[in-house]
């Protein structure tokens, strides 16, 4: 039997490596795959956008004598005391149990160095997050585990969760492994048992009981924190719009893109849509309601693959008022560094490529409730890395806003925007690049 040329070795586009490892291991173990991170395939993204600097037809404005606003109001519309944010910034729900006491902590410390917030996920607030959160945000999820009225009171907004964006209509995933006693005391289950969140609010089934909910938690606060709704990128023109009749502050919108600390592959991978598209929907929604981009408006949050200050800028000339990051402040705190590599090794992955999160071995001391490897992550640091982070995304949005001859991040718009693939164009309604045409809208000429 002869050996086949190297040239003759065809890889099927269809049964490519990784499908015929999924199909081996499915049929070795019988067991679906779980893992944390997000969307690995390629979707259109914000890549696939161009912003038009300003030439002869625009003016630009000097970087060093001309200022560019970056500072935005999130919840006017109906609370005592609106979120004053200095950047447009914000970083997402991780819940402790998916991240350690550490990260909580680290995460907290870096968000105020530059005057943003940050998110308390699933499973409570805890005390290292509360100290150091300057503008702490408490998410109010279907499990509801760990919620009590006070640490209702002793956040500056609620987010009322009812969809995520690697995973929308599913709930969470905690393994036993990372349920340790302090875990499981502040969500009451049992240590070291796995723990799935509940995918719907026990105690509505529509818009109609969330009014009563939001009015509820309005009661309890006092009417002085913002109330936001998030939900997970699947019919977000629809989904806004019931927010807002709820009474909803703001709109929280995440993307297939956005990360999970643990979920089914299939379902990260093939529910939900991407960012992109996501956007223009949902600022249709707001617009026709008469609330987008008003003092006493409904402002949009945007999740779901915020990588840099371009991401940041092309979401916000697509109409949000700001967007979250996750997955890009873990990184920034040292997940998935190089100088793990050789403890990544150990448990059979690499740095850059680590995304068993739910087994709770991370070497990073981020996605773990090991004591030990906790330690690798000094809180202090990870808050310093975390606001460079931030600042640099804040400066590379002023630098393209300044670019469009804008005076305020917020100013940039969809005239400021250009696609590259026609489906980009489609999604963002923003025209082709080199020519008028917005695919589904009229041509109005050259």
């Amino acid at each position: 039997m002869s050996t086949p040329h190297s040239w003759a070795l065809r890889e099927s586009a269809t049964f490519d490596r990784a499908a015929i490892a999924a199909i081996d291991n499915a049929a070795e173990t019988g067991l679906y795959d779980i893992r944390g991170w997000g969307a690995k395939r390629a979707v259109p993204h914000f890549d696939d956008l161009l912003f038009l600097g300003a030439s002869m037809s625009r003016y630009p404005l000097e970087g060093y004598r001309e200022k560019c606003g970056t500072d935005v109001v999130l919840g006017a519309r109906n609370a005592k005391y609106p979120l004053h944010l200095d950047i447009p910034v914000t970083i997402a729900g991780m819940s402790f149990g998916a991240l350690s006491g550490h990260a909580k902590d680290a995460l907290g410390r870096g968000a105020s160095e530059v005057g943003t917030s940050t998110t308390t996920g699933d499973g409570g607030m805890t005390p290292e997050e509360r100290g150091q959160s300057k503008h702490l945000v408490y998410q109010y999820l279907p499990s509801r585990y760990g919620m009590n009225p006070d640490d209702l009171r002793k956040a500056d907004a609620i987010e009322i969760v009812l969809g995520q964006g690697a995973k929308p209509g599913g709930g969470g995933m905690l393994l036993g492994q990372k349920i340790s006693d302090r875990v499981a005391g502040m969500r009451t289950l049992p240590a070291g048992i796995d723990q799935r969140s509940a995918c719907r609010h026990p105690d509505w089934t529509g818009p109609d009981d969330l009014t009563i909910k939001i009015n509820e938690i309005r009661e309890i606060t006092d009417w002085e924190k913002p109330i936001y709704v998030k939900v997970g990128a699947s019919r977000p023109y629809y989904d806004v719009k019931l927010a807002v009749h709820s009474g909803a502050d703001v709109v929280v919108l995440d993307g297939m893109q956005g990360g999970t600390a643990a979920t089914q592959e299939v379902f990260i991978e093939h529910v939900g849509i991407p960012t992109l598209a996501a956007i223009a929907p949902a600022v249709r929604a707001l617009q026709e309601l008469g609330v987008h981009r008003r003092p006493d408006g409904v402002q949009l949050i945007v999740s779901g693959g915020i990588r840099t200050g371009a991401d940041v800028a092309k979401a916000l000339a697509l109409g949000a008022d700001a967007v979250a990051i996750g997955t890009a402040a873990l990184i920034a705190l040292g997940d998935n560094s190089p100088k793990f590599e050789a403890e990544y090794a150990k448990i059979g992955s690499a740095a850059g490529f680590f995304d068993d999160f739910q087994d709770g071995r991370d070497p990073a001391g981020i996605n773990t409730q090991d004591p030990e490897l906790e330690k690798n992550l000094d809180p202090v640091e990870g808050g310093r890395r975390l606001a460079n982070y931030l600042r640099v995304l804040t400066l590379e949005a002023q630098t393209i806003a300044r670019a469009c001859g804008k005076a305020h991040v917020t100013h940039l718009e969809p005239e400021d925007l250009v696609a590259l693939t026609v489906e980009s164009a489609a999604m963002a309604r923003v025209p082709l690049a080199g020519t008028e045409w917005i695919p589904g809208a009229p041509v109005t000429g050259y």
